[in-house]
């Protein structure tokens, strides 16, 4: 499957503007009428959103299971309703990796073998609110500080649009392009590089809303929507919000790259 997943990655060339993050100064939010959700942005606080969604800080803080004094990172993502059911505690567990399970073919001459990864379940919220059990194969020495990075996503309730086993978190879906994945036995594009992906090291977060940006060519499919980093969407990353739970558990960020922008990907070796 994850094989799969790099053909799915399609291209698509247009003219490319990328409008960088926009400074953490202190700002009013700026919520549409009738919202369910708010991202939180750069300079807000929970008196701001609340002030701005005409909602009472403790009602929002209720409804997202949070407590006083209700601190706010950015690109968490605030219940601005009442929860039909309120949201299952966080959960991991980790199991060992089969050849079967990654696909390993031993003439593909893969720099890590199959005993040295490990499969990590863990929760998430998809871009619907719902929770869910996914999985992200990885080298085991990394298995720690990716369950740190998870449990913080879960915490700041980050969404995720994807995760494996997508027949069970997004059934039917056929596009591999849009999950969140990372052990991926596979050289960099272009050339004859193992990829980090490939030391089970990597990860790609929501590509679609996280593409990355080559000079005009753009992936995955449909990425270009999201060049505005501007904007604070759902799934999206910026370097002062969800960024962060990866570069403190020591990884570096593509979306700081110069040569290149790739919004989705975190490695261990800032490759």
């Amino acid at each position: 499957m994850l094989k799969r997943l790099l053909a799915a990655l399609l291209s698509v060339v247009v003219p490319v503007t990328v409008l960088p993050g926009r400074p953490a100064l202190a700002s009013p939010a700026v919520i549409r009428p009738g919202s369910v959700w708010h991202v939180v942005a750069p300079g807000e606080t929970m008196r701001s959103i609340a002030r701005a969604a005409g909602l009472r800080m403790a009602d929002i803080g209720r409804w997202n299971q949070l407590v006083p004094p209700y601190p706010v990172h950015v690109d968490e993502t605030l219940r601005l309703t009442p929860p039909r059911v309120q949201l299952r505690d966080w959960s991991t567990r980790v199991e060992l990796v089969t050849p079967a399970m990654v696909g390993w073919d031993p003439a593909d001459r893969c720099p890590v073998p199959p005993s040295a990864l490990r499969k990590v379940w863990v929760s998430y919220i998809d871009l619907q609110g719902s929770y869910h059990d996914g999985s992200i194969v990885v080298h085991r020495d990394v298995v720690p500080r990716v369950q740190k990075i998870f449990f913080t996503l879960f915490r700041w309730r980050f969404r995720i649009m994807a995760m494996a086993p997508m027949s069970v978190n997004m059934p039917g879906e056929t596009n591999m392009g849009i999950v969140t994945a990372g052990y991926n036995c596979r050289p960099v594009g272009g050339t004859d590089v193992w990829s980090e992906h490939a030391y089970g090291t990597a990860i790609d977060i929501n590509p679609l809303q996280n593409p990355m940006i080559r000079g005009g060519s753009i992936s995955p499919f449909g990425g270009h929507r999201y060049l505005n980093r501007n904007s604070y969407n759902l799934g999206m990353i910026h370097a002062e919000g969800a960024a962060r739970a990866f570069t403190r558990n020591g990884y570096f960020w593509g979306g700081q790259w110069r040569s290149l922008k790739d919004y989705m990907h975190f490695s261990v070796s800032n490759r």
